[in-house]
C-alpha cells in the first residue's frame, strides 16, 4: 500500500494557492483531478488549502476527483472514511490540525472534518487507460506518478490530462518531473521555480 503524509509537498500546494486559486474562485463549479492519489492525503490536503484561502460559501462548489489504479482494493474505503494514524498526520501545521481533524476516542485516530470529506470523491482509475474521468476540470494535479511511467507513456498521458482541462485550466506536476518536449507547446508555465502550467488551447 502506498504510504504518504497530508501536506507532504507543502511548496506545491502553496503555488496552487497563489498562482491556480485567484482563477479557479471565478468559476461556478471548481472542478479538480488529484491523478495518483493513493490513502488520501495528497486530495485532502489539497481540499484543505482551498478551504483555508476560499472560504465556506465558495468551497461547496468544489469537488476533487480523487484516483489511483489502487492494487490494494483498500483505498475507496480509508478515503470516504477519512480516517488515519495520527503517525501521518504530524506534518499538519496545528491550527489547521485543530480545525479540520477529529480525534476517534482513544485509537490514535483522526477523522478529516465532514466538509472537507464532502469534497472528495474516490474512484478507481488506470492513467494508462488514456480514458479521463471526466473533462472540464479547472485542475489536474498529478505527482509521484509520471517519474514511472515510460517516456511514451508520459507523453500520452499528459496528452490525456491537456484534453480533460477546461481552456483555461491549470496541470500541476511534480517538483522533480519536467514536461517532455513533446506536450509543452501545449501549456504555458506560469510560476519561474514550480511545475504549474496553463492549458493552451490547440
Amino acid at each position: 500500500m502506498a504510504f504518504t503524509f497530508f501536506f507532504r509537498d507543502m511548496q506545491t500546494l502553496e503555488f496552487i494557492v497563489e498562482s491556480v486559486l485567484p482563477y479557479l474562485k471565478t468559476r461556478r463549479y471548481i472542478r479538480v483531478w488529484d491523478a495518483g492519489c493513493a490513502m488520501g492525503p495528497e486530495p485532502y490536503s489539497l481540499a484543505i488549502m482551498i478551504r483555508e484561502n476560499m472560504g465556506g460559501f465558495l468551497f461547496r462548489n468544489v469537488k476533487i476527483d480523487a484516483t489511483d489504479i489502487d492494487e490494494s482494493n483498500q483505498f475507496a474505503e480509508i478515503v470516504k472514511k477519512g480516517i488515519y494514524q495520527e503517525e501521518i498526520l504530524k506534518r499538519i501545521p496545528k491550527d489547521i490540525f485543530k480545525r479540520y481533524f477529529s480525534p476517534l476516542n482513544d485509537s490514535g485516530q483522526f477523522q478529516v472534518k465532514e466538509e472537507i470529506r464532502k469534497a472528495v470523491c474516490f474512484q478507481r482509475h488506470d492513467l494508462l487507460s488514456l480514458k479521463p474521468v471526466r473533462d472540464g476540470f479547472g485542475l489536474v494535479l498529478c505527482k509521484n506518478v509520471l517519474l514511472h511511467f515510460k517516456p511514451e507513456e508520459r507523453i500520452t498521458v499528459i496528452r490525456m490530462f491537456h484534453n480533460a482541462l477546461a481552456d483555461d485550466g491549470f496541470f500541476v506536476t511534480e517538483q522533480t518531473q519536467k514536461l517532455p518536449a513533446e506536450v509543452s507547446y501545449l501549456f504555458e508555465r506560469v510560476t519561474s521555480n514550480g511545475q504549474v502550467f496553463r492549458k493552451v488551447p490547440v
